[in-house]
């Protein structure tokens, strides 16, 4: 007989980031039914399935109701670094497990957590490794004010400079807040090589919108000759965009192409995943749904997983890709690469800060 597991899913489906919450929600819903439909599996699993809205308090309180009130051990969620670091403490107070599926700035390692999208040494490193010979090393960093922003343009700066670029300017905005002008004329009276946009959702879109009707105006700002480049964005937000994201240049582990278009986007693909992995992990034996994740990963399935058994980073392959005529269009495959959370490699050693695990 099939046994029913329960599994929590944790994403906002309105707010500053509802695109990319909907695309994850989305990938592991469809992965859940796969797996439903499969009769060759030993497991049926059940969505416990919660919307924080995009109120980062409420990330916790819905993370403890799904682990204290009901059987779910596993949740698939979270899309802002804000709010898996929101959740951790009560993973670790109520013995539960996060799959997070979205790219993130990296010096984390946590027992609670499972990381399937990539790590900077996955996205930013050799996307500006790419970059940086292509068209120059003279940059402008923007992002959103919080976490994800602030640590990517940290390690941006440390790799340009240590190409002997320079970083011609750095501004941030709340996330949400739409106010890009000043941005547009620092970078119009400072003509950089490029720019790295990690800002998130509208502030994103205006930001392009904008940098495009620059670029119409002025030669000097067309993405051939100043791309911006993004680590986070993917084809599900390109429809808010719109024509304004022609020429943006972005990393990531997978973008939809005629050859491969199983998935929306690299966020959907990563929650498809996360759920797929998981419930091979969970057909290993009739206890498995109560172990612990480092239980799970010493499996066979587990260490066949791509899953590393000490950072709990996912195996992730390394492309950049344009947009073009409305679709991103891969041009680069820096190959497949193990998730290095703390720049460990000896090229990355001098960029690593003072270790930080969270426990």
């Amino acid at each position: 007989m099939r046994r029913t597991i329960a599994i929590g899913i944790l994403f906002s489906r309105s707010g500053a980031y509802a695109r990319i919450g909907q695309a994850c929600r989305t990938g592991a819903l469809n992965a859940i039914a796969a797996i439903n439909a499969d009769p060759d599996r030993t497991i049926t699993l059940a969505a416990v399935d919660r919307d924080p809205a995009g109120n980062v308090d409420l990330y916790a309180p819905l993370c403890a109701e799904i682990l204290r009130n009901t059987p779910a051990r596993h949740i698939v969620g979270c899309v802002t670094s804000s709010s898996r670091k929101e959740v951790i403490p009560t993973l670790e107070k109520c013995d539960g497990t996060l799959w997070y599926p979205v790219p993130y700035e990296g010096f984390e390692a946590s027992d609670r957590v499972v990381y399937l999208h990539a790590s900077p040494n996955q996205h930013l490193l050799p996307l500006l490794d790419w970059v940086i010979p292509t068209h120059g090393g003279r940059a402008y960093l923007v992002g959103s004010n919080y976490i994800w922003g602030w640590e990517m343009n940290r390690i941006a700066r440390d790799r340009i400079m240590a190409a002997d670029g320079q970083v011609l300017g750095e501004r941030y905005l709340p996330v949400g807040s739409i106010d890009i002008d000043r941005m547009i004329e620092e970078i119009r009276a400072t003509a950089p090589d490029f720019v790295l946009n990690s800002l998130i959702g509208p502030s994103s879109y205006a930001f392009l919108r904008a940098f495009a009707a620059l670029g119409i105006a002025d030669a000097r700002f067309r993405p051939d000759r100043c791309p911006v480049l993004s680590c986070n964005l993917t084809e599900c937000e390109l429809p808010d965009i719109g024509s304004a994201s022609e020429g943006l240049i972005a990393a990531g582990p997978y973008f939809r192409s005629p050859a491969d278009s199983r998935f929306g986007s690299s966020h959907e693909a990563a929650a498809h995943r996360a759920v797929m992995t998981l419930a091979c992990l969970l057909e290993q034996s009739p206890s498995a749904a109560d172990d612990s994740i480092a239980t799970l990963l010493a499996t066979p399935a587990g260490r066949a997983s791509g899953i590393d058994a000490q950072t709990h980073h996912m195996m992730q392959a390394a492309l950049i890709a344009q947009v073009r005529d409305g679709g991103f269009v891969t041009s680069h495959d820096a190959g497949v690469r193990a998730g290095d959370p703390y720049l460990t490699g000896p090229r990355d050693a001098r960029l690593r800060p003072p270790l930080r695990v969270v426990s």
